[in-house]
């Protein structure tokens, strides 16, 4: 057989040795001739009892297991161990005992010099071996020759032959190769992972950190200088002009038009102490930015406290992006971000007191812009002449200027202005401690006492419901656009708001009216401390179209949109929607006996005049208001539930920490204020759809023509968010419906549909009507700003049913006079009709007495809304967090739960008593708001 047959045949190819030489033995011949050389290489390329060359098509590069590659060592042909390697052959030898390879047709018992496919595939699927042959030998640990040398010896001599390579393929020779080493790789896939990326890693990580340097520097180039934001500060300042709804009928204007700034020199060091004792107590020893101010602006978006230095405030008020309407923490970060830059530059340019003498000429102190402006604003006296109580007190009103500079005498916002103050003081001292050239010592600020601000100036633009609108559109310009103080301050706004000029007078009108009546009829004047709550909402858009604020901006907050007092029996809508959610029928029957005892309350709970009703369905409960039935509705569907129902109907959530969790949920102890009424109600005009309240339609930049966007756009556009269903909306509808008698002091001249809910709270501190058709809602409410009882000249009783219902409808009598009536869905009663009544006692007979009936409260199992509250009664462990009423969670030395109310039952509502909340600006959120972050 020629060299070049024997090459196709086996796919191997000589080591050394000349073409024509003998086969396998480096091309020299042995004595014996040709037979024996043939003979000596059939020898070498004989198949192996468990594996080989020959039992094997593809060559293999890939680790044998342990146990094989011990059992049958290769060998290399490396002269370096020759004598290891077979001897040749030489004449004598008996050349029939070796091995043959078969000729073609031999019998099948001897072994065949390939295996079948078939075989080898089904060898390779049982996880055998067969004649795979070890790559490289490295992972041996007593093998101590080069890894060259025991490739080769690892291969063997007919490991240098591969298999046909038509039948198996080069490259997915090599890819099962690298399979097998990972197989074998004890590293483990972290380490091989890694092993293999750390280099694409690196270069990532190089590329991406050099286009964030190069961005940065472009931003830092790009961010305006100190001289920049100097001249800007000035160009800025323009005034807000305020519209109402149809755009072109001017309501207020407001915004400070020029400043008058002040040298460092001029400003004395009780007012730097003061404002730093404020804002920044560290301010000559910190950096421009607060990195734990930063990330809590990043993740919570201003929302949780203080933090920014005055070096970003400064930054910030400039930057007309430098907003907080943010809807993502990604804008936050970018935001604070340019804020960062800024501030950089500013610190890299201007030294400790230029910073300081230009944030003083250029923030917002809530009666003007500039120290100078503050000063002559709330003393009226030069910045120079400040002593360290007004130092104090100027530094103070920078936290919430909107609300402190219009703070009021006795109500809550100055409360919290007197604490800011006391808060600020303590800080000189702390400051003093520590170097005794700056703050006070604490003799010094035992002696301060709080100065006295002069009231605001009441000009054209502040007088009457004009100074109220002002307040409440800076207010939500904040709350819902994300402008700061100083922006809303510096002006150049146009707003368009909901407003209806002919409303707000016609609120008015019927305040003035009522109190003139009152003095006719009686001689006697309403007190001064009597407050009167008038607000209407849209209730297809959630607009408001009117309010009444008070007689004076400048001595009364916002009665409307700002002070709160309790519900009372107008909280209970919210009690019968979530039993209508869950399932209850308007038919279902409960208990309308008084008084009537129920686990955890001190005290019996009282109908009005303690008049029993015996079984009553939900439409009489409502329609009179019976305290007994409306208490054991609330324990079966589960106060916390009610809670939620009246937060989704339009309720601020943060008044949900005025009501106590419990029965008297459902006789109103949560406080609210009108325009919160208003707008939970119209979300049962609305099919059980709420749409926030808001005054603001349209804001526009004036100076680059831009939209502003609000942060309720989507929810807005969306139609609002689902509360309830649109069946327990028209069903509870129907219930209010019933409240509107003929007789009813609220029901309309021309009989169009109507519906309400009166409520008194405890001992007559509140009395509200809040009432609507399917187009408006409008809640009437009267509280005084001291907390106490009301008392109404020519009164005999305070009730919502009298006063207030007799405003609404005189109200609503104008503002409906050009609006189409229209229907309310008809009931659909859905629901399961259940029966919560006591079972009377057979008849006596006429020689018999009565026997007395205890009437006990069903604690028949309903599905709550909330899954925190389980009915009493049904063999489960109670909560009694949650549910401390139960008697299981009474202590026996302890007298009882809530109170009830009035044990007389003078009043239709029986609620806990509670300090009215008073504050500035429009909505909940002024109160808490704070501008840093």
């Amino acid at each position: 057989m020629s060299t070049e047959r024997r090459r196709s045949a086996g796919g191997r190819r000589r080591a050394d040795g000349s073409a024509g030489g003998s086969r396998g033995n480096g091309g020299r011949r042995s004595r014996d001739g040709y037979a024996a050389d043939e003979r000596a290489a059939a020898s070498r390329r004989r198949p192996r009892e468990d594996d080989g060359f020959w039992a094997d098509e593809r060559p293999r590069r890939s680790r044998a297991p342990q146990d094989d590659f011990d059992e049958r060592p290769r060998r290399s042909r490396a002269r370096d161990d020759y004598e290891d390697r077979p001897r040749r052959s030489r004449a004598g030898d008996d050349h029939d005992e070796r091995p043959r390879r078969r000729a073609r047709g031999d019998d099948h018992g001897d072994r065949p010099r390939r295996r079948a496919a078939a075989e080898t595939a089904a060898l390779e699927s049982a996880g055998g071996t067969g004649g795979r042959r070890r790559a490289r030998g490295d992972d041996r640990p007593d093998d101590e020759r080069p890894a060259r040398r025991r490739r080769a010896d690892d291969e063997g001599y007919s490991g240098r032959r591969r298999a046909n390579a038509a039948r198996s393929g080069a490259a997915g020779g090599r890819r099962r190769a690298r399979d097998d080493e990972d197989e074998y790789d004890e590293r483990g896939p972290v380490k091989r992972f890694f092993a293999k990326t750390w280099k694409p890693a690196l270069i990532t990580t190089a590329v991406l950190f050099i286009l964030g340097a190069v961005g940065i520097g472009v931003a830092y180039s790009m961010a305006p200088s100190p001289a920049e934001l100097e001249a800007k500060a000035d160009a800025e300042l323009a005034a807000n002009v305020v519209y109402f709804e149809d755009g072109t009928t001017e309501a207020t204007k407001f915004g400070e038009t020029s400043r008058v700034p002040v040298t460092i020199d001029q400003v004395p060091q009780t007012v730097v102490d003061g404002v730093l004792a404020a804002e920044h107590r560290s301010f000559y020893e910190d950096n421009a930015i607060n990195p734990i101010g930063i990330a809590r602006g990043v993740l919570f978006g201003g929302t949780q406290g203080g933090g920014s230095t005055i070096t970003q405030q400064m930054a910030r008020n400039y930057y007309d992006s430098l907003t907080t309407n943010e809807t993502s923490a990604i804008d936050r970060a970018v935001r604070k971000f340019n804020e960062i830059l800024i501030a950089f530059k500013v610190e890299q340019n201007l030294s400790k007191n230029q910073i300081l003498e230009q944030y003083l000429n250029t923030i917002y102190f809530g009666r003007g812009i500039g120290v100078q402006a503050a000063a002559q604003g709330y003393f009226g006296k030069d910045v120079s002449e400040l002593d360290a109580a007004e130092g104090a007190f100027i530094g103070t009103v920078i936290q919430q200027p909107g609300n402190f500079g219009t703070a009021v005498p006795g109500s809550e916002m100055y409360e919290i202005l007197q604490e800011r103050w006391e808060y600020t003081v303590k800080g000189l001292v702390e400051m003093n401690a520590e170097d005794p050239e700056r703050g006070l010592t604490q003799e010094e600020a035992d002696a301060l006492e709080f100065p006295e601000p002069l009231p605001m100036e009441n000009d054209d633009n502040y007088a009457g419901y004009r100074g109220y609108i002002q307040e409440a559109v800076r207010s939500e310009m904040e709350a819902r656009y994300g402008l700061t103080p100083d922006q809303i301050a510096r002006g150049g706004y146009t707003v368009t708001t909901s407003l209806n000029e002919q409303w707000m007078k016609y609120a008015e009108e019927v305040v003035e009216e009522q109190k003139a009546q009152t003095l006719n009829s009686s001689g006697q004047e309403i007190p001064a401390e009597t407050q009167f709550g008038i607000a209407t909402v849209d209730t297809a858009t959630g607009e408001i179209k009117a309010f009444y604020g008070g007689p004076d901006p400048t001595q009364y907050a916002n009665q409307s949109l700002v002070q709160r007092q309790q519900a009372g029996s107008a909280f209970k809508p919210y009690v019968l929607a979530t039993a209508l959610e869950q399932g209850i029928s308007l038919k279902s029957t409960y208990d309308g006996d008084s008084p009537k005892e129920f686990p955890g309350l001190a005290q019996p709970v009282n109908n009005d005049s303690n008049r029993s009703y015996g079984p009553v369905d939900l439409i009489q409960s409502t329609k009179d208001s019976i305290n007994t039935s409306y208490v054991q509705l609330a324990i079966e569907v589960g106060p916390q539930a009610v809670i939620d129902t009246a937060l989704a109907a339009g309720i601020p959530e943060k008044q949900a920490e005025t009501a106590e969790v419990g029965p008297n949920i459902a006789l109103g102890t949560m406080s609210v204020a009108a325009v919160d009424q208003a707008g939970g109600f119209a979300t049962f005009a609305n099919g059980g759809y709420h749409m926030p309240q808001h005054m603001i339609t349209k804001i526009v930049d004036t100076e680059t023509g831009e939209e502003l966007v609000p942060k309720d756009a989507e929810i807005l556009e969306a139609g609002g968010r689902q509360a309830f269903g649109a069946d327990t909306a028209a069903d509870a509808t129907y219930a209010m419906q019933q409240v509107i008698t003929d007789n009813h002091n609220a029901r309309l001249d021309d009989g169009r549909p109507m519906a309400g809910k009166t409520g008194t709270s405890n001992n007559a501190v509140s009395a509200w009507f809040v009432g609507f058709v399917p187009q408006y809602s409008t809640a009437v409410g009267l509280h005084r700003t001291d907390g106490q009882p009301l008392v109404l000249p020519g009164e005999s009783s305070i009730y919502g049913g009298q006063m207030p219902s007799r405003l609404w409808k005189a109200y609503m009598t104008r503002v409906l006079e050009d609006v189409p009536a229209e229907e309310f869905p008809p009931p659909v009663y859905g629901g399961e009709v259940r029966n919560h009544a006591p079972t009377p006692s057979p008849e006596p007979s006429a020689s018999e007495e009565p026997e007395e009936v205890e009437s006990t409260p069903s604690t028949e199992p309903t599905q709550p809304a909330t899954p925190s509250f389980t009915p009493p009664g049904q063999g489960n462990e109670p909560d009694c967090d949650v549910q401390w009423w139960l008697p299981e969670c009474q202590d026996e030395d302890e007298p009882g739960g809530q109170e009830p109310g009035d044990p007389s039952g003078d009043d239709d509502d029986d609620d806990e008593e509670e300090p009215i909340r008073t504050g500035n600006g429009w909505g909940n959120n002024q109160i808490y708001y704070r501008d840093e972050e």
